[in-house]
């Protein structure tokens, strides 16, 4: 271990706004000390899919047995399917020293925000709304009703990015890899 106990990051924002390609970046840096926390899920496991890598593959039951006994740091229900995020696993990493970052939607980040305030918040945003469309329409595998809707959830997700310490807007993603990466090691500098 590092000795110290790692940090806990939530990075949020809209649909199509880079989180992805700026994770893989990140956690390209071993510097950052970064680790993922694998989520819990109902869905049903995919071909290729190992349980406890991609997910945790849980029935229902299990599931709600789990928020029951507030075993999660965080919930939520998309498509009929629950997916969360194991309270034990993220501490478990984060005694080992490991920074633990959890991708999640903005309903997700609040949950958690109060079961660990000292989390480090941060919002990825578009340069502009109309750049996200681009980016959006760009991925050609969906419907026109789909792509409004996922306009809409991206507005109402803009709305709520004063919530977060840190609101980074994706315009290079070379810069905004580099701003979040230095946002994590001042963060490991001024914690004890």
């Amino acid at each position: 271990t590092m000795g110290k106990k790692g940090l806990l990051i939530i990075l949020s924002g809209p649909s199509g706004v880079g989180k992805g390609t700026i994770r893989k970046e990140l956690f390209m840096d071993e510097s950052l000390h970064l680790t993922y926390s694998v989520s819990m899920t109902t869905r049903n496991k995919r071909a290729g899919e190992t349980n406890g890598v991609e997910y945790y593959f849980v029935s229902r039951d299990e599931f709600e047995k789990n928020i029951a006994e507030d075993k999660l740091l965080e919930y939520s229900e998309f498509v009929n399917n629950l997916y969360g995020t194991p309270a034990a696993e993220v501490e478990r990493l984060r005694n080992e020293g490991y920074n633990v970052l959890l991708e999640i939607e903005v309903n997700g980040a609040s949950q958690v925000i109060q079961k660990i305030p000292e989390a480090i918040t941060i919002f990825l945003i578009p340069p502009n709304l109309h750049e996200l469309e681009e980016r959006i329409r760009g991925r050609k595998s969906e419907s026109n009703d789909i792509i409004q809707l996922r306009l809409q959830k991206a507005r109402n997700e803009m709305k709520l990015k004063n919530t977060y310490k840190y609101v980074i807007v994706n315009s290079d993603l070379k810069k905004a890899t580099q701003r979040i990466a230095s946002i994590i090691k001042k963060v490991e500098r001024n914690t004890l």
